[in-house]
């Protein structure tokens, strides 16, 4: 099961208040629903792949209006196929419609998130819920990338879904796609606050310890790969250093060296593995990283010196 079912299933479970399961089943029709309309009356029919969430969709029409919708199950033959849930409702349809604010007078419809819906906290948190339910998609926290889309049919709905999440701060964006409009969280950190507003506190706790986890290795990575450059650049440097003590020694002789950069010369020669810092500290006088590291400028200084008998002459 992806990681986006498992949502899904744990917000099927929670139990809503009578006001929060207006604005719940408010986001599933407008998001999963289609109307008919035959011989002057209007039918509606909620659609849907999960059967958690038609379960979900019946259970609300049950309990607020007292019907009992018909439930069907359709099966596709191509592609995926998967089961098709279809909710429908005849009688009745026109008065829900209008008080889950979708239709509005005659049968127009009604303009994004109509305010009624969310003025309480909870069914701010519920409509979301809905949306989630119906139109809502997150990839696996260990995935690549983090992602959280909610796909609905209309800029108006979906221009007033992105103002309800930045409500909460969620830095949410959206865009529009060929088959509709969609609003996306990219950021780990919003999608975990999302799924705590809407209330998938286990999957919260699942996206989260998979999160830390992978910021964890992410971290140790970069560490390893600082330290690696770092120990790369200095085996470098030193098999740079003995190279030009070697020239120095072939050319000239390093018993000709002034004391201090002779014995700097020997111990390196003697302990090509070791850092400057440890270097320093084998000497007879302990030196600083810094000192020994002038030195070392020196001795290069006068290998390249060497390399070119012109400046050397000069």
């Amino acid at each position: 099961m992806s990681f986006a079912s498992t949502v899904k299933q744990e917000l099927t479970r929670i139990q809503a208040e009578p006001c929060c399961q207006r604005a719940e089943l408010s986001a599933l029709v407008r998001m999963n629903g289609a109307l008919s309309l035959s011989r002057g009356r209007i039918s509606l029919e909620v659609t849907t792949e999960n059967n958690g969430i038609a379960r979900r969709t019946y259970s609300l029409i049950k309990e607020r209006y007292g019907l009992h919708p018909e439930v069907f199950v359709r099966r596709k033959v191509r592609l995926k196929k998967n089961n098709t849930y279809a909710v429908r409702l005849g009688g009745g349809s026109e008065s829900i419609l209008r008080d889950l604010r979708i239709l509005g007078e005659g049968l127009d419809r009604v303009q994004g998130i109509d305010p009624s819906l969310i003025t309480r906290e909870c069914c701010r948190r519920s409509y979301l819920r809905g949306a989630f339910l119906a139109g809502g998609s997150v990839n696996n926290p260990d995935s690549a990338s983090y992602h959280l889309e909610l796909v609905s049919t209309y800029q108006d709905h979906s221009e007033d879904l992105c103002n309800l999440l930045n409500r909460y701060r969620l830095h949410a964006k959206w865009i529009e796609r060929k088959k509709g409009f969609v609003v996306y969280l990219k950021e780990g950190d919003k999608i975990g606050e999302l799924l705590n507003i809407m209330g998938a506190h286990q999957s919260l706790f699942q996206f989260e310890d998979v999160r830390i986890m992978k910021d964890m290795r992410n971290s140790v990575n970069r560490l390893v790969n600082c330290e690696t450059a770092n120990l790369n650049k200095t085996i470098q440097a030193a098999m740079r250093q003995v190279e030009n003590i070697r020239l120095i020694d072939r050319e000239i002789g390093l018993d000709q060296l002034p004391d201090r950069l002779r014995e700097v010369a020997e111990m390196r020669l003697k302990h090509p593995e070791i850092s400057l810092t440890e270097l320093g500290q084998m000497l007879p006088r302990k030196l600083s990283k810094s000192a020994i590291n002038h030195r070392l400028r020196k001795l290069d200084e006068m290998a390249g010196k060497l390399r070119d008998p012109a400046a050397f002459r000069s």
